[in-house]
């Protein structure tokens, strides 16, 4: 008998999607603190997009689809000369974001970077802000910005900590897609059915993962935010022109995402939307994968107990937290940057040989350091149940690793454990002037010293950032 479902009756709209509509329209940042650390974060992001303009195979994906052109009143590309429409705005910016793996995490059933979400924002702001300005209207002002960010974090976030996209075979970057889509018809000054709209097409681009996994991980997994990004803010500007939505996208028998990804099984959620994921998300401090944060960390402190004795290691333990062990654990031959990132023995490798971890360390005349290959095959991985555990415990979200090494002589280094990385929010006190320091040397690889030094007096500055109007803000970002 055919389970083919024949009824053409439309029911009202998923609460899942009205729950997310009704936040974006309801929620504003209160409090100083979560203002902070957004302001925090976004600089931090920015710090990571400036690097990667380092790296060709990054900028080749930026830049007009017609070479030469520029969009009246379009988007400014933060580093570059580029004004884009902002569809390809946000495509550049969240690829930049993401290319050196070095934007902040959040750690939950999903894995993800709620920062991934700033390109699709800045792009978003900065056209409509440049557009009223024009017209002599009140334009977007940097607190704008800030507000969603915040509320781009906690969509996503919140999606993610109970389910697990990943075991759906659903890649991350949906969630992405779903929160800056929501977000920005927001700013755009969509209705509630508006933003329903542009979130419940949001959902049906669910994409596979293939390319984050051993054998075939890749250089997408660097763009990948950036295009859900970018897909994100057009899918807002379809929703805005009158497109469309798809009232029971999640829960629609036999063709919606619960039947087709998870076995039926509604999503199911912690807490409601609030600011809690901006507050807990964690920074980083090497370019690596999220899980590994903790092993790498491990690493540089043995440093100074192997660094005289690299050739005298029999054997070199991790533990560490199933999440790590699905994603970084990798054994065989590395491609490519992307593949290398991605690999705690490869980061765990590197820390112990030099004490340290660059993103130019991922690039193939680093990685041709015989000594690298040579430590990874003696590496073995094993799960410690309890950093699993309290990976996904809302009292911790720690994000564990533990290192030893063992020599040819039977003699061991310390056990080394690092629960919680240096950027996990139980350590911002301890990272504040790292994260300045990381930002200030960004800006300083792209733009003059006076240049520079007005932007961190801007940023630095909570209430004259959040009064200035996006266009001006973007416009100190331009080359």
């Amino acid at each position: 008998m055919s389970t083919e479902v024949k009824s053409n009756i439309r029911s009202g709209p998923d609460r899942e999607l009205t729950d997310i509509a009704d936040y974006v329209l309801g929620y504003r940042a209160r409090n100083r603190k979560v203002l902070d650390i957004a302001r925090l974060r976004m600089t931090d992001t920015l710090a990571c997009a400036l690097d990667a303009l380092d790296y060709p195979d990054c900028t080749k994906l930026l830049g007009p689809v017609v070479k030469g052109t520029t969009v009246p009143l379009g988007a400014r590309v933060p580093g570059t000369a580029f004004v884009l429409d902002p569809v390809k705005a946000a495509f550049d910016l969240g690829t930049m974001i993401r290319w050196l793996d070095f934007n902040d995490t959040f750690t939950a059933a999903q894995g993800s970077h709620p920062s991934d979400n700033l390109g699709g924002i800045l792009a978003a702001a900065d056209a409509l802000s440049r557009e009223r300005a024009a017209r002599r209207d009140k334009p977007l002002l940097m607190r704008d910005v800030l507000e969603a960010l915040v509320k781009t974090y906690e969509i996503q976030g919140c999606l993610a900590i109970e389910n697990d996209f990943n075991a759906m075979g659903v890649d991350h970057t949906l969630l992405s897609r779903v929160a800056t889509a929501a977000v920005v018809t927001q700013l755009m000054g969509g209705t509630r059915d508006e933003i329903v709209n542009a979130v419940s097409n949001a959902w049906i681009d669910a994409s596979l993962r293939v390319y984050r996994q051993a054998p075939n991980a890749g250089w997408r997994k660097s763009w990948a935010a950036g295009n859900a990004a970018s897909e994100g803010v057009r899918l807002a500007r379809m929703a805005m022109a009158g497109e469309q939505g798809y009232p029971t996208v999640l829960t629609a028998k036999k063709w919606g995402f619960y039947d087709c990804h998870s076995g039926g099984k509604p999503f199911t959620f912690q807490r409601k939307y609030g600011d809690y994921v901006i507050q807990n998300s964690m920074f980083k401090f090497v370019a690596a994968g999220m899980h590994g944060q903790s092993a790498v960390e491990c690493a540089f402190r043995l440093h100074d107990h192997v660094k005289d004795r690299l050739a005298d290691i029999q054997r070199i333990d991790i533990f560490s937290q199933r999440a790590l062990m699905g994603i970084m654990d990798k054994t065989g031959p590395l491609h490519n940057p992307a593949d290398r990132d991605h690999s705690v023995q490869y980061i765990v490798a590197v820390g112990l040989i030099h004490g340290k971890l660059d993103a130019s360390d991922f690039e193939d005349a680093f990685a041709a350091d015989p000594r690298i290959d040579a430590l990874r095959a003696k590496m073995t991985v094993t799960e410690d149940k309890r950093f699993t555990r309290e990976f996904t415990d809302p009292k911790k979200r720690s994000s564990a690793n533990a290192i030893q090494t063992t020599f040819k002589d039977g003699s061991r280094t310390p056990k080394v454990v690092v629960e919680f990385p240096f950027g996990h929010p139980r350590r911002l006190k301890d990272a504040g002037a790292a994260l300045r320091g990381k930002f200030e040397r960004s800006l300083a690889r792209r733009y003059s010293a006076k240049r520079v030094k007005q932007i961190l007096a801007l940023c630095d500055d909570g209430a004259r950032l959040e009064a200035t109007p996006v266009h001006e803000f973007m416009g100190m970002l331009v080359l």
